[in-house]
Order: C-alpha cells, then structure tokens, then sequence
C-alpha cells in the first residue's frame, strides 16, 4: 500500500463495503476483497493486472474521473460481474491469460485438468504427439499443453465462434500462434484423413452441469457466462458421453482420452467407460477433497484395429 495519505479512506472504505458486501464463489479461491479492490485500482489507473501480478503493484493516488471509475467498477463487482471480466485477465497454471464474456473463466480447480494431460503426454514418449482440446473456451487447456511441451502439435475447437476468437487472442498473447483454433462441434473439425486413428491425445473440459440446474447458480456465473460453456444436457453427461462415443475415430491404438468431470459424475463415467471394450485402461483422479474431477482412459481397439 502506498503511503501516500489521500488515498488511504478511499481505499478503507471501499475495502470495507467489498468485505461486508462480496460473494466469493468456491470455485474462484484466489479472489478476496482486498486483492479485487487492488484489481480494479490498478484498473481505474489504467492498468489490467491478474491477481498474480499484484504483489509488485502499489495503488497510486487517483484523479477525480479514476476516482469515480473505481466507485463504478467495485459496483460492477458487487452486482456480479466477475472480477475477471472487468480486468480482462486471468490467472491459469501460472500464467496470464486475456479473459472475456466469450468464453468460461479458467478456474484454477480445472488446473488439475491439464497438469494432468501435460503428465500423460510426457509418460507417452511420442517426440511430437498429436493433441486435440474440444470445447477450449479460452484456450487455456491446449495453450498449457503447448507451453509445457513446445514439440507437440497442439489443436483446439469450440463450438462458439467467440469462445475459438478469445482462444487465438491468448495464443497470440502468450506467443504461441503454432495452436491452431478451430471452430465447430466437439471433434467434427478434425474428422479428416490427417486426424483420423492419428491423435496421441484428445482433452475435453465439457459442460457438465445439468441443464434444470444452470439457472439455479449463482448470478456471477449464470448471468455473465456463456451457457454453452455449463449446460451438460438434462443429466450432466450428453455432451462427454457424445465425446466418448466419437473419440475412437481419431484416437490411434494406446491414444489417451482425458476430461474433467463434473462433482458426483467421476465413478459412474468411469464404470461406464471400463465397460466398453474400446477402452483398455479407465484411471480416476481426485482433487483435493477426494472429489473424482478428471478421467483418463486408454484407447485399445480390438483386435489391435481402429474403430469405422
């Protein structure tokens, strides 16, 4: 904090409205009063800073118009929007990502999602592995992959023209334009002869909330971000269980399916997956509440063939 003493009750008494006043959804665990009140400081200054970045940030004194920007912005917060939409950033697996309403918000619970397919990669042995995220929002899982092993030929689509545009915005941010983004539904983009029986891994962070129970959560999520990125059909699952239908096409023999699951949704996916000859290996892995959040499994055709 700086010392300079004019903006001191400012900042008290707006830190103080947000302590009284702010939700904070378990799914964004980073995010406290003080450290959104520093956001949008640094914001009215004119500065877009993601949580991360705000050890090495000191709020500056404010002009009267800043002064009157922050009162709105910490009013935009209050009333729901996400603290990522207004700053336009977002922190994912260490790195600094461009966020908007076009797609979900990375969440950091969904880190697991892709430490987890950056291991399997690396266990695979491929020298350049063939890797598709469906439904990528903002990128963060294929720009992850990327990052952590520059080698692979890293792939993602969406269903949502919006969501495939802020996905090449983060590739251009971060330096990493060789992910190519693709736009359509699930796996139907890469449904060619360079795709089919080829692909090491495919990774899917899915809609997985039933759909009755969409507009039953919380108004920061339901009234700011895109439905397509939450709505699983009516039970939760008609999207991955789409998925697990039509990834043997693409999939070569030992290729690996990797998805996030939605809360109670891990065992029975996995049994389901197990029961299927297609698949040879079904690993569940849970979270830090022994939640089962992401689902591995390994493709085996049989007889050693690709599925028609």
């Amino acid at each position: 904090m700086s010392d300079t003493a004019e903006l001191q009750p400012q900042f008290d008494a707006l830190l103080a409205r947000l302590e009284a006043e702010l939700e904070i959804l378990p799914d964004k665990p980073d995010e406290t009063p003080r450290s959104t009140l520093l956001c949008l400081w640094a914001l009215a200054e004119g500065r877009r800073l993601a949580l991360s970045e705000l050890p090495s940030y000191a709020p500056g004194a404010l002009s009267t118009d800043q002064s009157a920007r922050l009162e709105t912005l910490v009013s935009q917060r209050l009333e729901g929007t996400p603290l990522a939409h207004l700053t336009g950033r977002q922190d994912f697996l260490g790195e600094v990502l461009l966020a908007s309403p076009a797609a979900l918000v990375p969440r950091r619970e969904t880190e697991q999602l892709a430490r987890t397919t950056i291991d399997r990669l690396r266990s695979i042995g491929e020298a350049s592995p063939l890797v598709i995220d469906v439904c990528t929002g903002a990128g963060n899982i294929a720009l992850a992959m990327a990052g952590a092993l520059p080698e692979a030929r890293v792939f993602g689509a969406d269903l949502s023209e919006d969501a495939v545009d802020l996905a090449r915005e983060n590739a251009r941010f971060l330096d990493r334009e060789r992910v190519e983004f693709r736009c359509g539904d699930l796996l139907a983009p890469f449904e060619t002869g360079e795709f089919l029986g080829r692909v090491d891994m495919i990774t899917c962070n899915p809609p997985y909330i039933s759909s009755g129970r969409v507009e039953q959560m919380p108004g920061e999520i339901s009234r700011h971000e895109p439905r397509l990125a939450f709505d699983g059909g009516p039970f939760g699952v008609g999207i991955i269980r789409k998925l697990f239908s039509s990834a043997p096409a693409l999939l070569r023999p030992g290729g690996w399916l990797v998805l996030e699951v939605g809360l109670g949704q891990g065992p029975g996916l996995a049994r389901s997956l197990a029961g299927q000859p297609a698949w040879s290996e079904v690993l569940q892995h849970a979270d830090k509440r022994g939640e089962i959040r992401v689902i591995e499994a390994r493709f085996e055709p049989p007889h050693g063939g690709t599925d028609s």
